[in-house]
C-alpha cells in the first residue's frame, strides 16, 4: 500500500483544496492530511474562520481523504513521514523547495495550485482578512 502525506490548515475549504486532495490521492492508496491546529496556526501567524475541530469534520468528509492528524508544529514531518510509513509527501508549489529534505524519507512532489482561487483571495474579497 502506497501512502501519501500532505499539511495545510484548509480553511474555508474550496475547489483548490479539493483539487489538491484529489490529485495527491491519486499518487497513492491512502492519503493523510496534516491539518493545522488552532494552536499551531497561531505560531504561523494565521488565524483560521473555522475551528481545527471543524475543518477536520469537512476533512473527513471528502472521499479522497482517509485519516486526518494535527498538525501541531513544523518540525513533526519527519516523525509523521517515519510514523506512518509514508512513501510521497505533498505539498502546493508555493511551497516548492521547502520540504525537499523530506526526499532523504520518501518522494517529495509539489503540485501546481489551482489559478484564481485560494482562502487568501476569498477572505479578502469578503474583506474578513
Amino acid at each position: 500500500m502506497k501512502t501519501v502525506l500532505t499539511y495545510g490548515t484548509f480553511d474555508l475549504l474550496h475547489k483548490g483544496h479539493v483539487r489538491l486532495l484529489e490529485r495527491a490521492a491519486a499518487l497513492g492508496d491512502k492519503l493523510i492530511v496534516g491539518l493545522s491546529s488552532d494552536e499551531f496556526n497561531a505560531v504561523k501567524g494565521k488565524k483560521a474562520y473555522m475551528s481545527y475541530k471543524d475543518r477536520k469534520y469537512v476533512l473527513e468528509a471528502i472521499k479522497y481523504v482517509d485519516l486526518v492528524i494535527p498538525e501541531n508544529n513544523w518540525e513533526q514531518k519527519v516523525k509523521d513521514v517515519l510514523k506512518y510509513n509514508v512513501d510521497v509527501f505533498v505539498m502546493g508549489d508555493d511551497w516548492k523547495g521547502k520540504f525537499d529534505f523530506l526526499s532523504d524519507y520518501c518522494q517529495v512532489v509539489y503540485l501546481p495550485r489551482t489559478e484564481g482561487i485560494s482562502t487568501t483571495k476569498i477572505k479578502d474579497d469578503l474583506g474578513t482578512k
